[in-house]
């Protein structure tokens, strides 16, 4: 079922073309990822979709009564609600029913009320939906359903924004960017949410392994074309790849053809048949293939890093809290030369205030920390650049010096360095007010970077950047001879970046794991399962036949089946991470990935149903 056409629409802003010519649709079921790089409209394009702003020209066709939910990255929430007034305040007939009833609790003693409420929970079977909407909530931790809007910092607004687009049940879930402000834990929640629901979603993330494991298209802008790939982010990559190559060997031919027709012009006769006429004609469509060029730049900097010394940064039985809230408590440890760390644990454990006191913007209650005379902290922080009122984007970057000293004596100008980093010469002298998030972000890097850090730390660098900077970034850092710290959502740039994790778990604990996030990630679900193996070796211990009888919890049947369901869970796992990894090797036409994509749905569907199962089994024998 087709639930909207994009026909033919355009963007501009003055001379600025953002898009011009698009068309494609979105039909039920579909989990479309939107890739394209900063600047060239994908918000805009997104705010057309939900109808928040209007092409320039074509149109956008929606089906009758289709219900569009739209997740910005500012989201729009009446400050002056509740974190509760906020959800029921949207437009969903079964959320008023939940509200009447949770408001007929409060008033016990009026029962005609109460009566009435119920009546209309059973008769909108609205008790699953609630049980849904407390998880929601709970997954959010957005727990203080009394606390007003104007309160909440902006991670919490993103969350509470998500919570209202998940629970009006929409249609067609539109997001920008919906992994940003969410930790780890909430990610992976959402992703096994859209994997086993039917939603039908089109969205912008720069998160690759949520592109990976959600979506089961990507659309690409690129250099003013759209592209369609029917497969997951893996297969995107693949098909585009070969897309340019092919691509690349059309440009080579039209060159060709265009030495051999230029040569013709030029020797043009004077007499003009017909025949020469089109030819003349076509040579203006042969010339634009032969002269074009992909505008695929890297970043390639020397950077006339400071060496370091052999102290680099030590960490003395540092401790830190607020209020009752212990966030690290003796923690002491010692940088060397080119580390690459990433750190990751829940909102609220600790990480920035970490940063900040590694920096010097914070002072510990306890401990010290003291650095090396050769180290220059490099410090990219969520807050961003500074924007002054008519700013011109060159200036940002003079504002560090005409020029920046490279390797072996050789400098590049402030605007050969905004080039690398993605700016043409036009773009340079753009107020940088005008500029996207993500170009705002990719600026801010360039003034860090710039400085000739000899360590990085970097605070959820990856958030607004498109996939081409981030690939670009990536490129920098795994050459980069310093030291580098990374906070970051992001798996997939800490799993290319980093060598070992300080894992932030609260109540004051820092666990430092040697591994990546995937290595992390394969250690937390291996103790899952031997705490499993453990349970299911105790329930298997002959009884004494002493033992009074009462003394068994599990019947001798339930048992049998406790037992039964560690090995099947064990069993589906493996088949499932075996599944996922052909994703990523094996090259399936269309068809054949929505066919072993339901193959994995059900194998993720199976565990789910067997694990709650041993959860009820295992919590009876606990008792």
């Amino acid at each position: 079922m087709n639930y909207l056409s994009v026909e033919n629409i355009g963007k501009s802003y003055g001379e600025r073309i953002l898009f011009k010519g698009i068309s494609f649709g979105i039909n039920q079921g579909q989990k479309i990822g939107f890739v394209a790089k900063n600047g060239s409209g994908k918000t805009s394009l997104l705010n057309i979709l939900a109808g928040t702003d209007t092409p320039d020209e074509g149109n956008v066709v929606f089906r009758k009564n289709l219900k569009v939910a739209f997740l910005s990255q500012e989201p729009n929430l009446d400050p002056n609600l509740s974190v509760e007034e906020s959800i029921f305040n949207a437009d969903s007939p079964i959320l008023k029913i939940i509200e009447a009833y949770e408001k007929a609790l409060l008033n016990p003693d009026d029962s005609d009320a109460y009566q009435a409420a119920f009546d209309k929970m059973d008769a909108h079977n609205a008790w699953d939906f609630e049980t849904r909407y407390k998880q929601i909530l709970f997954k959010l931790k957005l727990d203080d359903l009394s606390q007003k809007v104007k309160s909440l910092s902006g991670g919490q607004k993103k969350r509470l924004a998500l919570a209202n687009a998940l629970l009006t049940q929409p249609d067609l879930l539109v997001m920008d960017e919906p992994t940003n402000h969410l930790d780890l834990e909430m990610i992976e929640w959402l992703e096994a949410l859209f994997a086993k629901e039917n939603f039908t979603l089109f969205m912008v993330t720069h998160d690759r392994y949520f592109l990976e494991r959600v979506c089961n298209e990507i659309v690409e802008l690129d250099e003013g074309n759209l592209y369609s790939y029917k497969g997951n982010y893996s297969y995107y990559l693949e098909k585009r790849e070969a897309r340019i190559e092919t691509e690349t060997t059309e440009t080579g031919k039209a060159k060709q053809l265009f030495k051999k027709e230029l040569d013709w012009m030029r020797r043009q006769p004077k007499a003009r048949t017909t025949k020469s006429k089109s030819r003349i004609d076509d040579f203006s469509e042969i010339k634009a293939r032969a002269h074009k060029r992909r505008n695929d730049h890297e970043v390639q900097l020397e950077l006339n890093m400071e060496r370091m010394g052999t102290k680099i940064v030590e960490i003395h039985k540092i401790s830190k809290s607020f209020g009752d809230k212990e966030l690290f408590t003796q923690f002491e440890y010692n940088f060397l030369r080119g580390e690459r760390l990433g750190i990751i644990g829940k909102n609220g454990t600790g990480k920035s205030t970490f940063l900040n006191i590694l920096t010097g913007g914070m002072q510990p209650d306890s401990g010290k920390v003291v650095i090396g005379d050769t180290v220059k902290f490099g410090y990219y922080t969520q807050s961003g650049i500074n924007i002054k009122e008519g700013q011109k984007v060159i200036d940002v970057i003079r504002e560090f010096g005409e020029y920046i000293p490279l390797k072996k004596g050789r400098q590049i100008s402030a605007g050969q360095l905004l080039e690398r980093f993605l700016f043409d010469r036009k773009k340079q002298y753009d107020f940088v007010e005008k500029l996207s998030g993500g170009e705002r972000k990719r600026l801010y890097l360039c003034t860090v970077l710039i400085q000739n850090p000899n360590f990085l730390i970097l605070d959820e660098p990856t958030n607004d950047l498109d996939i081409v900077t981030l690939n670009v970034l990536e490129s920098f850092l795994l050459d980069f001879p310093g030291c580098v710290i990374v906070v970051s959502h992001d798996r997939y740039f800490m799993d290319k970046i980093v060598d070992h994790l300080f894992v932030f778990r609260g109540e004051g604990v820092i666990q430092d794991f040697p591994g990546n996030y995937s290595d992390y990630r394969t250690y937390e679900d291996s103790k899952v399962i031997e705490q499993r193996a453990a349970s299911a070796e105790a329930t298997s211990e002959k009884k004494n036949w002493k033992e009074p009888a009462e003394t068994t919890k599990l019947s001798y049947q339930e048992q049998k089946e406790h037992s039964k369901l560690e090995k099947e869970i064990a069993t589906l796992e493996k088949k499932r991470e075996t599944l996922q990894n052909l994703f990523a090797t094996e090259s399936w036409d269309g068809d054949e990935i929505d066919k072993q994509s339901k193959k994995l749905q059900e194998i993720i569907d199976s565990i789910a149903e067997k694990e709650m199962r041993w959860f009820e089994l295992s919590e009876k024998l606990e008792q």
